[in-house]
């Protein structure tokens, strides 16, 4: 039985293996990265093409890429993590935490920034990504901007929503946010690779990233903003230790793992497949990112315990479809 399972674990990584070249070909992708996890173990983990195409740096598992928006859903437990210390309440309006802001924003609730249900327009008409203001400056400068919709009607993605969300963890922790994440998620989890995006510093493993235009690969244009929304980088295996500690209460609690995975409620009482940060659809969470010629896509499949992650370095990448595809292939038969 041992040397079945081990026989069929080959298999199904030589037909991983044979997806990601094929995605990688059509879709045109210089490097891949991918880790799939059973139970909390990594079960395959492999670098692909390269991570740099002016120096031949092959893809590996160490490999660092931006991971977008899956910041989204650090941020949203750095707020959940609060609210575990008695320091908040995913309900509390804006207004309890902040207390320069126009009068429509007052009645926001924070669960309305997490779900992308406030009504906040995408992003701040002051953000530029070839500077790095202060965060509050954006917040602020986003104040005359009519709300898209009345709170709670519908679903509409707000970066500018998980801006506000890191200045109400700076506020209520006493400190940067990116500091409270580093304490309590990162440090605890031996999340080494894991960081905030910086163009400045040096970054050990770091992969470039590329935009396809007329048929050639071109550098992406940095983006210097640092954005909660989606800050940043990581690799495979710091994602896979993410994952291991989400089957456990630490540093989530179950209950707080049960409201991320749970679709927000509309006012109209109808559902939305969007949690705390998190992709609803069923028993399957999932969120894709992508800043600035980087792509990822992170899928956790709670009934089968299973879950694929897929980070590139292509601007024009799809890694989700990659992601299912590879997921597919460690599902049992029904």
């Amino acid at each position: 039985m041992i040397r079945l399972l081990f026989l069929l674990c080959v298999l199904r990584a030589d037909e991983v293996d044979r997806i990601v070249a094929e995605e990688m070909e059509k879709q045109k992708i210089p490097g891949v990265s991918i880790g799939v996890m059973r139970d909390g173990r990594i079960i395959k983990a492999r670098g692909y093409g390269v991570a740099n195409l002016e120096t031949g740096t092959p893809a590996t598992v160490d490999t660092v890429y931006a991971i977008g928006s899956l910041s989204k859903a650090f941020v949203a437990a750095g707020i959940q993590i609060l609210a575990q210390d008695g320091k908040l309440n995913v309900d509390d309006r804006l207004a309890k935490h902040i207390d320069d802001l126009p009068m429509f924003w007052q009645p926001l609730t924070i669960r309305q920034l997490l779900t992308h249900t406030s009504g906040l327009v995408r992003e701040s008409p002051a953000f530029d990504g070839t500077r790095d203001p202060k965060l509050f400056e954006l917040i602020r400068r986003t104040y005359p901007v009519p709300l898209a919709y009345v709170p709670g009607a519908k679903w509409q993605y707000s970066n500018i929503g998980y801006f506000v969300l890191a200045e109400i963890i700076e506020r209520v922790s006493g400190k940067p946010w990116a500091v409270f994440l580093e304490e309590r998620i990162f440090r605890p989890l031996n999340m080494e690779s894991t960081r905030t995006t910086t163009h400045g510093e040096l970054v050990t493993n770091r992969a470039a990233s590329y935009v396809r235009r007329e048929n050639r690969f071109l550098n992406a244009d940095p983006l210097l903003t640092v954005r909660p929304s989606g800050a940043l980088l990581s690799n495979v295996i710091d994602l896979a230790k993410w994952d291991a500690a989400l089957n456990t209460n630490e540093p989530l609690t179950e209950a707080s793992k049960a409201a991320a995975w749970t679709p927000i409620r509309l006012n109209s009482g109808e559902t939305y497949p969007y949690g705390l940060g998190w992709q609803v659809n069923g028993g399957t969470v999932s969120h894709g990112g992508a800043l600035q010629g980087y792509k990822s896509h992170f899928l956790r499949m709670r009934n089968e315990r299973l879950s694929v992650v897929v980070l590139t370095n292509a601007q024009q990448a799809e890694p989700g479809p990659v992601a299912n595809r590879i997921a597919a292939t460690y599902k049992p038969a029904r």
